[in-house]
């Protein structure tokens, strides 16, 4: 494995942003341009699935969109399974099952950045799975919550309105919402008329995306001093969980739907990424017994950073090998 591909931008200014949290630098990121900048970059690469999509054959999307709901469904329900044989409580479990079900977005950018740097080609079905697995996860968590309560019946009846709000939230979510507009645009907007705004959303977009790890670089770091409290059983499983998700999406991608090394790829760290946008604060409002720490910690701080720095080169040095 050549750790030379680790040095891109965008994974340096990751490690930038890390090691300036970590020494207690004066950096400060402003919160509204991060939320701005992962909007382009969902925006972006919406669009360039959409305009892929235009060209592709349906009865393949329509596969890979199956491929996304049985990894949504099964890797939290895995994770669940990992968790308890820890004995850790079963609605920690359940919160943090979530997380490594659905999925990353900054995961799957640094992906594609570490491929365009080294001129790797990649199909456009992945991008439908990002937004797709976003969801599952969010599902499988709270009905293990629910299951682990043994509630009353009283009780019941209001989280059952309670979920119905919750549900509608997974799927009509700002990043699912974003991912699903831009493709559709990308599909039906004439390629004459996307030409005024492609050089946008292209030309910028890995300027956009080492920025946006910078600010995800100190966020990571911030949570070096939880490691205490999540304990060497839960750290291991950040690490840990990546590698059965990873080796999950390489089946998926290699066996199941056929895809290139670089498709296969990007299906792999589809499986192996932890979501730290979209599930935190639906496990918060679903599961307020279950400690924000413990998952952020895992998600953000643990298999995020992991991923980054070792995760995909790692897979993809295991997708060349099966492949050669």
């Amino acid at each position: 494995m050549d750790l030379s591909n680790l040095l891109i931008p965008a994974v340096l200014f990751f490690a930038l942003g890390f090691i300036a949290q970590a020494v207690r630098s004066d950096l400060k990121f402003p919160p509204e341009l991060a939320k701005a900048l992962s909007i382009y970059l969902l925006i972006g690469i919406g669009l360039k699935g959409g305009i892929e999509l235009s060209h592709a054959d349906m009865s393949d999307a329509l596969n890979a969109v199956t491929a996304a709901l049985v990894l949504g469904f099964s890797l939290p329900i895995i994770a669940y399974a990992i968790l308890l044989a820890g004995r850790l409580d079963k609605l920690n479990a359940s919160a943090i099952a979530a997380h490594y079900g659905s999925v990353s977005a900054g995961t799957f950018l640094t992906a594609i950045a570490y491929m365009n740097a080294q001129e790797i080609a990649y199909e456009s079905y992945p991008v439908i799975m990002l937004a797709i697995m976003e969801s599952p996860a969010i599902i499988v968590g709270l009905l293990l919550a629910r299951f682990s309560r043994g509630s009353g019946a009283n009780e019941d009846d209001a989280r059952e309105n309670h979920m119905g709000e919750l549900l509608r939230d997974a799927f009509t979510n700002g990043s699912v919402m974003l991912l699903f507009g831009a493709m559709f645009i990308g599909l039906v907007v004439k390629p004459d008329s996307l030409a005024t705004i492609t050089p946008f959303f292209s030309t910028l977009f890995m300027g956009v995306l080492s920025l946006f790890l910078l600010e995800m670089g100190m966020e990571a770091g911030k949570r070096i001093s939880e490691f205490r409290r999540a304990g060497l059983f839960l750290v291991s499983f950040g690490v840990v969980m990546p590698l059965i998700g990873a080796a999950a999406g390489i089946l998926v991608g290699h066996y199941w739907l056929g895809f290139s090394e670089g498709g296969v790829l990007l299906v792999a760290v589809l499986g192996a990424s932890a979501s730290y946008i979209a599930v935190p604060p639906a496990m918060r409002l679903a599961i307020p017994e279950a400690n924000p720490s413990f998952y952020l910690t895992l998600s953000l701080g643990v298999t995020f950073p992991f991923n980054v720095l070792v995760g995909i080169p790692l897979y993809h040095y295991l997708i060349t090998r099966l492949t050669a």
